[in-house]
């Protein structure tokens, strides 16, 4: 709890398919994925899923009120005041109050009333909601601009406190931050380390640091 988990790698390489497989999005068939000892098979998929919060690149949202759709899938009931609470800490209070109806307004099928910017800010508010111990972020900032990025980074590290998190980025600050580095390639880790380790190595991860750090000079 409390530590971040980076996975790296070029497009393909099996970033996401590694972290769907831990939300058993797939069954694997050789090995095992345990958590706190335990195997992910030997639990219920709404126990397990009830322990993960999947915030990723492609948001689910729906014709439906702001408020709904913060509080969608919380068996438990949400009041208004965790709804807000939740809005506050993903930084997306202060455009929510600012719209006619604050939370009570409809944002459109799949949220096309919004900002890409904004969307994202209610789906970390849902994840931040669910308050799940496990916190996995797939891309999800890789599609805004700078402003909304800035919002969205806030948002996150409020949402990553004292959770597990498995995060898949290619932003520079997120990446250099990390407790822990892993890195794929063409389906298999092949190396892991904190940021510094792996410049040291000069391997994969250098290589693709390298990459985006020219790209980004430029």
């Amino acid at each position: 709890p409390g530590k971040a988990l980076l996975l790296r790698g070029p497009n393909g390489s099996g970033k996401s398919t590694l972290v769907q497989l831990l939300a058993r999005f797939y069954d694997y068939e050789q090995g095992d994925i345990l958590i706190d000892g335990l195997s992910v098979k030997s639990l219920t998929l709404s126990n397990l899923r009830s322990h993960i919060a999947y915030v990723s690149q492609n948001i689910t949202l729906f014709n439906d009120t702001i408020a709904r759709n913060i509080a969608y899938g919380q068996t438990r009931g949400a009041s208004d005041e965790d709804i807000i609470n939740a809005a506050k800490a993903a930084h997306a209070w202060a455009f929510i109050e600012n719209l006619p109806n604050g939370l009570d307004t409809l944002i459109g099928e799949d949220g096309v009333l919004l900002s890409g910017g904004q969307r994202q800010r209610l789906a970390i508010a849902r994840a931040i909601l669910k308050n799940a111990p496990i916190l996995i972020m797939d891309e999800a900032t890789s599609s805004l601009d700078t402003e909304a990025e800035r919002h969205i980074q806030a948002a996150m590290e409020n949402l990553m406190q004292d959770r597990t998190s498995i995060v898949i980025a290619h932003r520079l600050s997120t990446i250099e931050n990390a407790d822990k580095i892993i890195v794929m390639h063409d389906g298999a880790l092949v190396e892991a380390g904190t940021h510094a380790e792996l410049i040291a190595k000069a391997g994969h991860y250098a290589k693709l640091h390298s990459l985006q750090f020219n790209t980004v000079m430029n």
